[in-house]
Formats: structure tokens, C-alpha cells, sequence
């Protein structure tokens, strides 16, 4: 079948993009391209004429300052390893990919500032080991730290499993350097705590999803390691009892609280039936679990007896029916695993319909007694799996399709089912996005639950920064061409 017309870009038009990252880094053949047009769930399909992979700065701007003046549609890719499409071009349209891989290198690590300043193509996985390497956490924590990049993470103003004592993606940032739609480069790579000195453009680019411009490189912040880390596994009969659980939690712990996760037993099912290695911590079954890790600065003893502390007052106010402590840092790893594998682990269950929604974090319990109640209605014999970071009121509402229904036919459902679900994440003051942005797949939600102000001002801002529109467009908002 012969390519459609508006996928093709005219052969000297390749050739000049090509000619700044030099052949071998603009990648048209199919087999080589198709990694990058392509998200993890095989929801977006794009098309692409080129993949471009610059090896410097200078080679982005030139990439952007060319786009620019032939009116090419650009989209920033990272690890792809993005949930709403942000990062993939449009179908039939000959949108030119930008990949970051190859801006990888670690510039600079500060100790003592307590910073480490990053090209966006680093892996997370290796700023966390680079902060390791001079005593030092980077404490942004993901599923995919392997192969995200962190101009990815900044992009999408990741959250991940450390938010509730670290803040998002945005709160671990003191500086940027962006390329902009015309090729020009802002250095807004300072590493103060304190800079009052006019707008805070820093804070423009992250989350903005690549429409603004091109991250190439951040200063992060960095904390002292703990010298105490302890994680608790616990069985529950409700999302009740959890919540009581959570207030205990920060009452007993404080600031040393670093992450309260809550799980389904239906996810626990799901992983150690599909994820090797993996397997139940307690003994008997229980409705619900809850993930409790505290960090402490002094000493091991203290974030022991904290959690012991914890458990053995939630114990006795019958919150917490049975419960397990780590013994070893290889069983820390084992629990974590075990809750960041809860996704991948309902893909082999068949069709999965997801939400990433926040409420506030008292309203939880309602929030998901509503949402099923509502769930089960359209969709009987559903089996949800809602899990997440219950500390920051993020819950990963997914629903995995009835037993021996069509997948398709589930998958078709999609939008109602979202529509009904959201409708009730704004009920209860909530976000239809808490850290995984809008891209491609709620765009269009995005408009109909903000207000019309908050439309137009987004839709100024795009047009100040790109008034050419090439800047990843129809992601966030719909582009005017």
C-alpha cells in the first residue's frame, strides 16, 4: 500500500534534517523506527518520515530553528515509556521524532549543594546511582526507572512512589535548560533554593509535555541518604482501615513517613500469578494491603522502632489484622517489586481499562466504594484492581476485563467507563490526571473539566512559546492546524 501523501516529507527537506545529526542518527528504516511510534499499552500507532537523535544541544536547536522555519511538527521523546501518548507522533501526519537518548551524561554532581545536574536523555536509573556514588539519594522512584529519562520525568512532572515526603518531579528541580521553537536556548540551569527575581519560567516547561520546548538538561536536587529504612507490609479488611492506618502512620512517624501504598488483593493475585519471583509476604488472605515505608536520618534502631511502634498500636485498635516487617534490604526490594509489578501483572489477565486519578486523601474510601458500585453497574463481573500511593491521594484505578468476555468488545467501553469514573473524581474535588499527564488520551477530557479561563490561558501560553504550532501538537491541547 502506498504511503499517504501527508506522512511524506520532501527528500531535501530529509536530507538538511538528516545533515545535522549526520546519517547514522536519522533513522528511517522501518524496523529501526518502529520502536518509537509505539506506546507501552498499544493504544497510539504513529507515523514518522524520521527519527532524529542529536548528540548535543547545539544539534537540538538546530533541529528546532530548521522545524521552525518549514513549519515541521516536532514530538520530544524520551524512554517511551509514557501512559497517555505524549510522546508519540501523530498517525498519517509526517511528524518528526526527537529522540534524547543519546544526551546522557551526568555534568556535574554537588555533594555538598546537594544537587546533580543531568542531560534529559540520563536514564533515572543511573542519576539514582550516581547520587548513590557520593552518599546521596535522588529520591524521584518509578516502576520504569530503567529506562525513563529524566527529561521525560520533568515533561510529564512525574510522581512516583516517594511523593509523599519528596513532592512530584517539579519539587526535585532548581533549574532547566530548554531549547525553544525558534532554536533559541534558554540556560536557566541556576542551583538556588531562593531566586525571586521575576517569573518562574522553570516551572512553565515542566509538565508542559513537550509543547513549549525541549528540555536538554536539569539541576535536581538531592537529600542525604537515611541512615535507617524500614517496610512494612500489612493485611486490612478495608480502605477504611487503611486510611485510619495512614493517619497513624503520620502521627507516629512524621517527616520519616516516605511512602503509604495501598493494594487490593486482587493485585497481589495478579502478581504472584504473572511476575516471577514474586510472592505473598503474610500467610493468610486479607481484603486489602497496605506498603509502609519510613526513612530516618539518625539511625536504624529509631526507623525500626517506629514502625514496630506503628504496627503493634494499630494492632490492638484492630486496624491492622496481620503485618510483616523486612528483614534485609533484599526483602525491602522484594515488597516494592511486588507493588510496582501490580500493573504489568494485569496485562496477561486480559483487556485493562486505567485511570490515573488523585481525590483527597480522606475522601478515598468514597471515592472507590462509588466508583465500583458505578463500575460494576455498566460492566458486571469487572474485576477492579485500584491500587497507588493512598499518602498522596493517587489511585491507579484499572479494571481488568470479566472472565471470558471478548476483550475488544471490553476495550470499546473505554471512554464510557472513563467518563463515568472521572465524573466522579471531580465530584470529590479530584484530577483525571495525577501524574501522567494528558497527552493524547485525555486531551479532549482535559477541556470539558476545566474551566473555559483556564483553556484560553494554557492556549496563550502555547502560543507565545510555539506561535508556529510545531511543538508536539494535538498533545494537551488541540492544535489550530
Amino acid at each position: 500500500m502506498p504511503t499517504p501523501p501527508d506522512t511524506i516529507m520532501d527528500a531535501d527537506l530529509l536530507a538538511r534534517f538528516s545533515a545535522i545529526t549526520g546519517a547514522a542518527h536519522a533513522l528511517t528504516d522501518g524496523a529501526a523506527v518502529a520502536p518509537y511510534l509505539v506506546e507501552s499499552r498499544g493504544l497510539y500507532h504513529g507515523t514518522t518520515p524520521v527519527v532524529l537523535r542529536p548528540g548535543s544541544v547545539a544539534e537540538v536547536s538546530a533541529i528546532l530553528k530548521l522545524a521552525s522555519e518549514t513549519g515541521t511538527a516536532i514530538v520530544p521523546q524520551g524512554g517511551n515509556t509514557g501512559h497517555v501518548a505524549g510522546q508519540i507522533p501523530r498517525e498519517g501526519r509526517a511528524d518528526v521524532v526527537l529522540s534524547l537518548s543519546r544526551l546522557n551524561r551526568i555534568r556535574d554532581v554537588d555533594p555538598i549543594g546537594n544537587v546533580i545536574v543531568a542531560d534529559a536523555g540520563c536514564v533515572l536509573a543511573d542519576i539514582q546511582k550516581a547520587a548513590e556514588d557520593v552518599d546521596r539519594l535522588f529520591p524521584l522512584s518509578l516502576g520504569s526507572e530503567g529506562s525513563c529519562q529524566i527529561g521525560g520525568n520533568l515533561s510529564s512532572n512525574a510522581g512516583g512512589t516517594a511523593v509523599l515526603a519528596y513532592g512530584n518531579t517539579r519539587q526535585l528541580c532548581l533549574g532547566l535548560e530548554v531549547v525553544l521553537p525558534t532554536g533559541e536556548i534558554w540556560d536557566g540551569l541556576r542551583r538556588l533554593k531562593k531566586d525571586n527575581t521575576g517569573y518562574d519560567l522553570r516551572d512553565l516547561f515542566i509538565g508542559a509535555e513537550g509543547t513549549l520546548g525541549v528540555i536538554t538538561a536539569a539541576v535536581l536536587k538531592l537529600v542525604p541518604r537515611p541512615a535507617g529504612h524500614e517496610v512494612a507490609f500489612a493485611g486490612l479488611r478495608s480502605v477504611t482501615a487503611a486510611l485510619a492506618l495512614f493517619d497513624k502512620a503520620q502521627q507516629r512517624c512524621g517527616g520519616a513517613l516516605t511512602g503509604f501504598e495501598l493494594m487490593p488483593r486482587i493485585g497481589i493475585d495478579f502478581t504472584t500469578r504473572h511476575i516471577p519471583g514474586v510472592r505473598d509476604p503474610l500467610s493468610s488472605r486479607h481484603d486489602w494491603y497496605a506498603l509502609i515505608d519510613v526513612s530516618t536520618s539518625d539511625s536504624a534502631e529509631t526507623a525500626r522502632m517506629m514502625v514496630e511502634t506503628l504496627l503493634t498500636e494499630a494492632m490492638e485498635a484492630d486496624l491492622v489484622q496481620d503485618a510483616v516487617i523486612a528483614a534485609s534490604e533484599d526483602q525491602r526490594r522484594a515488597i516494592w517489586h511486588m507493588r510496582e509489578s501490580m500493573s504489568p501483572a494485569q496485562k496477561p489477565e486480559g483487556g485493562s481499562i486505567k485511570h490515573d486519578v488523585s481525590v483527597p486523601v480522606s475522601s478515598i474510601p468514597a471515592f472507590m466504594a462509588e466508583a465500583d458500585e458505578a463500575v460494576m453497574a455498566m460492566i458486571p463481573g469487572a474485576r477492579i484492581c485500584s491500587f497507588g500511593h493512598m499518602g498522596d491521594g493517587n489511585v491507579h484505578y484499572n479494571i481488568s476485563q470479566p472472565i471470558g468476555v471478548d476483550k475488544q468488545a471490553f476495550l470499546d467501553c473505554w471512554r464510557e467507563v472513563n467518563t463515568v469514573v472521572h465524573g466522579i473524581v471531580l465530584k470529590y474535588g479530584g484530577s483525571i490526571s495525577a501524574e501522567h499527564g494528558i497527552g493524547q488520551l485525555k486531551r479532549d477530557e482535559l477541556a470539558a473539566v476545566r474551566a473555559p479561563i483556564e483553556i484560553e490561558l494554557m492556549a496563550r501560553i502555547k502560543h507565545a512559546f510555539d506561535p508556529a504550532g510545531i511543538m508536539n501538537p494535538d498533545k494537551v491541547l488541540r492544535a489550530e492546524r
